[in-house]
């Protein structure tokens, strides 16, 4: 099991948990579409520095079909889409609400994954994911209902990143922090324009920065975070992990909006702690067939899939093209983009 991995996923829950809570006043000032593309746009402006350092850049149109296709799918449903979808309803519901219904993201992409991007889950995942799924019916059971309306909308909200979660993971040839850039460029700015068309934006100097700002931690490092962890654990999986997100909204509730803190949401947490624990214990074994492939993405030496270099015991990430040839063996292994095969057994 990757501990360090497990840990940029967690800390990237952490982040992005921070905005439900802290995006809640913000809408008083400013409206969905203008704090969502202020969001991301600072989420760009939080990724450019390591983009900027990045040795080598890709444009967008210089990717193959496939690949670009993908992003523009990443732009649309988890730029656009999910962050509008989700302040929408966050106008509508309390913030603690809103945490709690942000786990049916993890239940859109184990669904997704599982029926359609080839993201196999063993019956330990599926019992995780049961676990995590029932911690938020109980917080919900606990805190009522917070209005029909708002709840579909973060339904969406949450499919739209279910679908984000694993084209973004499927993404070949760019880096993660390039990724969000783009989203955050692309996305960010239709968002504010759309937003800005509707209405004038009347929020102060204060409240349009503290949008940036938020963008810049609560989605810019945490998406950056979020890929790294997709990347090399598989989507379902991160997203298992990232899944803890509701939780530290719903503690910075408390803290911050002075929230109560109740059984149901202790009851809760023990669960997700105990479902986290039984998906780092998760076994996935089996023959398969790499066919050959050449391609460019992060990547290590240390895998058992990149020995083109004479030096392969090189652990650092870096990224260049590289070729594979066709292999077939059997490992322990994550659903990442070397290994979302068809399979016969778990």
């Amino acid at each position: 099991m990757q501990i360090p991995v497990i840990l940029i996923a967690i800390l990237s829950a952490l982040l992005f948990g921070a905005a439900t809570p802290l995006s809640k006043n913000l809408l008083d000032h400013l409206t969905s579409f203008q704090l969502a593309g202020l969001l991301y746009i600072g989420a760009a402006l939080g990724v450019a520095i390591l983009v900027i350092r990045d040795k080598k850049f890709t444009w967008p149109w210089h990717m193959d079909r496939k690949n670009a296709f993908r992003l523009l799918g990443a732009v649309l449903f988890g730029g656009m889409l999910g962050p509008v979808l989700l302040l929408a309803g966050l106008r509508l519901a309390n913030a603690a609400s809103v945490s709690m219904w942000l786990n049916l993201e993890m239940v859109a992409t184990a669904i997704l994954g599982h029926f359609i991007f080839k993201d196999h889950l063993t019956k330990t995942g599926w019992m995780a994911a049961g676990g995590i799924l029932l911690s938020a019916i109980i917080l919900t059971s606990g805190e009522g209902s917070a209005g029909i309306l708002a709840g579909i909308l973060v339904t969406l909200a949450c499919v739209s990143w279910g679908i984000d979660n694993h084209l973004t993971a499927l993404i070949d040839g760019i880096t993660p922090a390039q990724s969000t850039l783009w989203k955050g460029l692309v996305a960010g700015t239709t968002n504010l324009i759309i937003g800005v068309s509707i209405a004038p934006l009347t929020g102060s100097f204060g409240s349009v920065a503290g949008g940036l700002i938020l963008g810049v931690f609560a989605y810019g490092f945490s998406i950056v975070l979020y890929i790294t962890a997709a990347q090399q654990l598989g989507a379902t999986r991160s997203q298992l992990i990232f899944s803890s997100a509701p939780f530290w909204g719903i503690l910075l509730s408390i803290l911050i909006l002075g929230e109560k803190f109740t059984w149901q949401l202790a009851i809760a947490i023990l669960l997700f702690v105990g479902s986290l624990l039984l998906l780092m214990r998760e076994q996935h074994q089996h023959t398969h067939i790499h066919q050959g492939v050449t391609h460019d993405h992060p990547h290590r030496h240390d895998d058992g899939h990149h020995d083109h270099h004479e030096h392969a015991e090189n652990s650092s990430w870096h990224t260049h093209l590289h070729q594979h040839d066709f292999l077939s063996h059997a490992h322990p292994h994550w659903p990442d983009l070397h290994h979302r095969h068809l399979h016969s057994q778990d």
